[in-house]
């Protein structure tokens, strides 16, 4: 027990006093290491959402891009729901503290790992273990905190809990926009700036190892673990009790439609943001001239197929290209050498007749595959400016993805606190009401609309603010509705096992984009995906009439 923890009861005027002077030493130390246990998490799933796209470009994986990055995301977050239900279940039976160290340090560990990855199916398996970790963290150190905190603080406490899941994003939102300009200078070589993200993600581990031994046990855990009188993390209890059976179905339908809204929708404003940029920028290229330096390396190629292995190691896709027909004749070339076929101008031309091509399309494709007198450099010249073009290109998009996510989530934070106060004025559940309403409608906004670099400055801020303010929500809302032996289960349940069944999400939005609408363009199909989604904020909608209010209630024993 803890000498220097006194309870709320022992201020007689504890009810006139601001929520933050009800709070002593421990408790500071507690909520400053749970702070920063997540805020080092939200940085960590905010490091995958920027290196998401980049890493499924480079590594390859199933179908396409927007389908592999779907896919992958989808593994990470069962892994996160995993990690909460096992953690959570754990952190009731041996404690919340050493659970909360436990899963900083397997988050941290696999974020590393995940900046060596050679393919997209070890890259998943490392995401996987990573949200292990980072579903678990989030339900001990929920439990711990507002179990620690006296009953006036506790809300406060615990919004300014969840606000910190904003910085730690905002944190990642800075790596990359440092990363950027190296990125465009060529200074990090052929070690692209996603793997350099993932290294930045693993030095939270030295937080775990410098608090685990000062870090306690909450007096309310010792003290029912002490007595023996209920089983501690016990999945049948929760769902033994009608009650807690109730609050737990009810928390977990809330958790999905806020899940899947924010990492099947949202998140994904990065992808968005990268390719309506892309398209801008390649556009301006494209006036600048590049159409000649593309069809010049065409032209170069088709001459020397023999040097196709070297040349593919540097321009790795087709999408290093601008123009439109030196894509798709360096797409059917690689295709070719692929397959272990003679790379010629004519059975380029037959690849693409059988893709469907225009005569037009035919003839503009032939007279770049031709040799001309002119010099136009050697092969080597022309791969070395198409990659210095991509690099600068990649940086540029690299430094708009992470003013995306710095906008986004500083629209977060204030969307947080604005929940936590909103809350006690009018209630939990008008609260919850009102935020999913508006969480849909500036969700379709960006998806619909977002279009020019000044639309990132309002529309992402505004969707982050009402999104992530659901997340705020939570962090108070769930440990309100169990006792205190089934407090840490409880909150894991809806929190965790809401994402496994919003784990399709992601791959619903990948698979829509990338089929469905994929024949209106990237762009286009990331607009009609996104739009279509946003149907899942109505989820939350529909259940809060079933949803027991608990504003000025003290926690259930």
């Amino acid at each position: 027990m803890h000498a220097d923890l006194p309870p709320a009861a022992d201020f007689p005027f504890a009810d006139q006093r601001p929520w933050f002077k009800l709070l002593n030493r421990y408790h500071w130390f507690v909520l400053v290491v749970a702070a920063l246990g997540w805020l080092f998490d939200t940085m960590d799933q905010q490091l995958f959402n920027l290196a998401r796209g980049p890493a499924m470009a480079e590594l390859g994986g199933p179908v396409s891009p927007q389908f592999a990055g779907g896919l992958a995301t989808m593994i990470f977050m069962l892994g996160w729901a995993t990690g909460g239900i096992v953690f959570g279940i754990m952190g009731d039976r041996v404690g919340r503290a050493k659970t909360m160290v436990i899963t900083i340090l397997i988050y941290s560990l696999f974020t590393g790992l995940s900046a060596f990855s050679q393919s997209f199916w070890d890259f998943s398996f490392y995401r996987f273990l990573t949200g292990l970790g980072v579903g678990g963290e989030f339900a001990v150190g929920v439990a711990l905190v507002a179990e620690v905190m006296p009953d006036r603080a506790r809300p406060h406490a615990l919004g300014w809990l969840q606000a910190c899941s904003a910085i730690g994003n905002v944190t990642a939102a800075f790596v990359s926009m440092g990363l950027a300009p190296l990125e465009a200078a060529g200074a990090l070589g052929e070690y692209r700036p996603w793997r350099w993200m993932f290294l930045v993600g693993a030095l939270p581990a030295l937080l775990a190892l410098l608090v685990r031994r000062n870090l306690k046990e909450p007096e309310r855990w010792q003290a029912l673990r002490d007595s023996g009188s209920a089983r501690l993390g016990s999945i049948r209890d929760l769902f033994g009790h009608p009650l807690w059976r109730r609050h737990a179905i009810i928390g977990l339908i809330l958790a999905t439609s806020g899940v899947v809204g924010l990492w099947g929708i949202g998140f994904f404003s990065f992808d968005l943001v990268r390719s309506v940029f892309r398209q801008t920028f390649e556009s301006e290229a494209l006036e600048a001239g590049a159409a000649q330096l593309d069809r010049a390396f065409i032209e170069r190629l088709v001459q020397e197929p023999a040097r196709l292995d070297e040349v593919k190691d540097r321009v790795r896709t087709p999408n290093y290209l601008i123009d439109p027909d030196a894509r798709a004749v360096y797409r059917a070339a690689l295709a070719l050498h692929k397959e272990g076929r003679p790379v010629t101008p004519a059975a380029i031309e037959a690849a693409l007749d059988s893709s469907g091509q225009t005569q037009e399309q035919r003839l503009a494709r032939s007279v770049m595959m031709a040799p001309t007198a002119e010099s136009s450099g050697t092969l080597t010249d022309l791969v070395d400016q198409i990659t210095r073009r991509n690099k600068e290109m990649e940086g540029r998009l690299t430094l708009w993805a992470g003013i995306n996510g710095l906008l986004l989530n500083i629209g977060a934070f204030f969307g947080i606190y604005s929940f936590k106060n909103v809350t006690q004025l009018i209630g939990r559940k008008p609260a919850f009401a009102l935020t999913f309403l508006l969480a849909m409608s500036s969700t379709a906004l960006v998806f619909s609309q977002l279009q020019q670099f000044s639309d990132v400055f309002w529309m992402v801020p505004l969707m982050g603010f009402c999104q992530i303010a659901l997340f705020g929500g939570y962090a108070i809302y769930f440990p309100e509705l169990f006792p205190t032996h089934l407090r840490s289960t409880g909150t894991s349940f809806c929190y965790n096992v809401g994402r496994y069944l919003a784990a399709p999400g992601p791959l619903l939005l990948g698979t829509l984009a990338s089929s469905v609408f994929g024949g209106y363009g990237e762009v286009e199909s990331w607009r009609y995906a996104g739009v279509t989604m946003c149907s899942f904020f109505l989820l939350g909608l529909a259940v809060l009439p079933f949803a027991p209010e608990t504003r000025g209630k003290p926690l259930p024993e």
